[in-house]
């Protein structure tokens, strides 16, 4: 089954809902046994990894840990960090500035729209758009308790976007354009919503190179942010084709492929030998993505 294939089925968004709806669920103190990465034992619910107050934590996930500094985690509510299932840290990076309008496309717990909030001041204003009523309940949760005013977090999708054109200077994001089904889609209204001049600056999954078909099939791995991540020349030739300029793609975290079976890919997928998985290594990386709508 090609990529392609695989982003046109149907139960993609199902899936990804149902995931990071038990995600929020868990962190909201709501849920007892939905697992984060797709298993049933005890071992799966928190990836082999520990739990806090029976949350997953992500201290040693080789995506999502130490991401955000000592500094940046004092400023938010401890459950938008513990929410935060990213692969980078698009509000250090996207060098925002008092004044702006910024755009999270799938925010999640709200952690970098709550950070991109304080860094554009009571001038400026954060958005967050996310599709599970779960992680909406959760920001607005850590909205109230960070006391943000310049904040509103919108129900909808990536894909659809509930804005009006040309209003938001930034779109940041982070690991949540790979999981879309219609990534050219994303894009396009990227474009349509940011502001001539305006900046995509997001953190993403990307692939140097090819994955094998096992890994590109497997449905868990693709809700997993693995099998869904675009190669890095179809990435810029996607951004290219929506009309953006600039486009450049910055590794910031390469990974194992055997960091990554069990906790964001299925033990065996693909049924890759020692060999293929080791032949993976560095080729999936956490990366910068940015581009510009020309004025």
């Amino acid at each position: 089954m090609s990529n392609q294939q695989l982003t046109d089925r149907s139960d993609v968004r199902e899936l990804v809902r149902q995931k990071y709806g038990a995600a929020a669920l868990r962190v909201l103190g709501e849920a007892t046994s939905a697992s984060c990465c797709g298993g049933t034992s005890a071992e799966a619910e928190c990836c082999g990894k520990p739990a806090v107050e029976g949350c997953c934590t992500n201290t040693s996930d080789p995506i999502t840990s130490d991401l955000y500094s000592d500094v940046e985690a004092a400023e938010i509510p401890e459950s938008a960090l513990l929410a935060s299932l990213g692969c980078g840290n698009p509000t250090a990076l996207a060098e925002l500035a008092e004044g702006e309008t910024v755009l999270d496309l799938g925010s999640g717990g709200g952690i970098d729209v709550l950070l991109s909030a304080r860094r554009v001041g009571p001038t400026g204003f954060a958005y967050g758009l996310d599709m599970t009523d779960e992680m909406l309940a959760l920001a607005e949760k850590n909205k109230s308790e960070a006391g943000a005013k310049n904040v509103q977090f919108l129900k909808g999708h990536i894909e659809e976007i509930p804005l009006p054109d040309s209003s938001v200077d930034v779109i940041i994001s982070n690991c949540v354009i790979n999981l879309s089904a219609d990534k050219d889609a994303v894009l396009r209204e990227a474009m349509r919503v940011l502001r001539p001049g305006g900046r995509f600056a997001v953190s993403d999954v990307v692939v140097d190179g090819e994955l094998p078909e096992g890994v590109r099939s497997d449905m868990e791995a693709y809700v997993g942010c693995i099998a869904g991540a675009l190669e890095r020349g179809e990435y810029l030739d996607k951004l290219v084709a929506a009309g953006f300029v600039e486009a450049s793609i910055e590794p910031t975290r390469r990974y194992r492929f055997s960091e990554l079976e069990g906790s964001w890919a299925p033990k065996g997928v693909g049924a890759l030998s020692d060999e293929e998985k080791a032949a993976l290594d560095g080729k999936i990386f956490g990366g910068f993505i940015r581009a510009v709508k020309p004025r």
